[in-house]
C-alpha cells in the first residue's frame, strides 16, 4: 500500500488500521473478525459503561481501618473496571493515606468517591480518594513529599509513594488544623 505523502510516513498505530480495500469489497463475516478488522472494531467501539456509586466516607482511626480501607478503594476500583494492577495501586496508596491519618493525626476519614472529567473522546472516569483529618498538621511539606523523608520513623514513603502511584495529587495542610490529601487515578 502506497501512503499519499512520503514526507509522513504512518505511524505504528496508523499503519495497523490502515486497509486498502473499500468497505463494500469486503466479503461477509462468518466468524468474529480477526486481524486489523478486529483492532479496528476494538479502537471504534465506545467503552464499556460503568455506573458511579455513591461517594464512601471510611472512618480511620485503628490498624484494622486501615486494612479495610484498602479493601473498599480496590472493590471501589474494580467495580469501576479498572485493571487489576490500577486496582492495586489505588488500594496501596488509599492504604498510605490511611496509615498516615492513624499514625501523624491519630485517626481521620477517608472518601472514595467517582471522579469524572471531559476529554476529547466524552468523559473520562476516575476514582478520588480523599484523606482528612484534624491533626497536627505539616509543618514543612516540601519535605514532607520528599521520598525518604518521615517523623515518625518509618521508611518515607507514604505521601511520596502515593503522589507516584496516583495520576492526580493535591494536599493542603494547616498546622494545629489538620491535613487533607486528594489523589486521583484516571481510567
Amino acid at each position: 500500500m502506497r501512503w499519499p505523502n512520503p514526507d509522513n510516513p504512518p505511524t505504528a498505530h496508523t499503519a495497523l488500521l490502515a486497509d486498502s480495500r473499500p468497505p463494500q469489497a469486503r466479503p461477509p463475516q462468518s466468524r468474529p473478525p480477526t486481524g486489523l478488522l478486529a483492532l479496528r472494531s476494538f479502537v471504534t467501539e465506545p467503552p464499556k459503561a460503568v455506573a458511579p456509586f455513591t461517594p464512601t466516607w471510611l472512618v480511620v482511626d485503628a490498624e484494622a481501618d486501615v486494612a479495610a480501607a484498602c479493601r473498599a478503594a480496590r472493590t471501589a476500583a474494580e467495580r469501576l473496571d479498572f485493571s487489576r494492577a490500577a486496582a492495586y495501586e489505588i488500594a496501596t496508596a488509599t492504604s498510605e493515606l490511611a496509615s498516615n491519618l492513624l499514625l501523624h493525626a491519630g485517626g481521620g476519614r477517608l472518601r472514595l468517591a467517582t471522579a469524572l472529567a471531559p476529554s476529547t473522546t466524552g468523559a473520562r472516569l476516575g476514582l478520588e480518594v480523599c484523606a482528612l483529618d484534624q491533626g497536627p498538621g505539616i509543618t514543612d511539606l516540601a519535605a514532607a513529599l520528599r521520598e525518604g523523608h518521615s517523623t515518625a520513623g518509618g521508611l518515607g514513603c507514604g505521601l511520596s509513594g502515593a503522589r507516584r502511584l496516583m495520576d492526580g495529587f493535591r494536599i493542603a495542610s494547616r498546622p494545629g488544623r489538620g491535613t487533607c490529601v486528594r489523589v486521583i487515578k484516571w481510567r
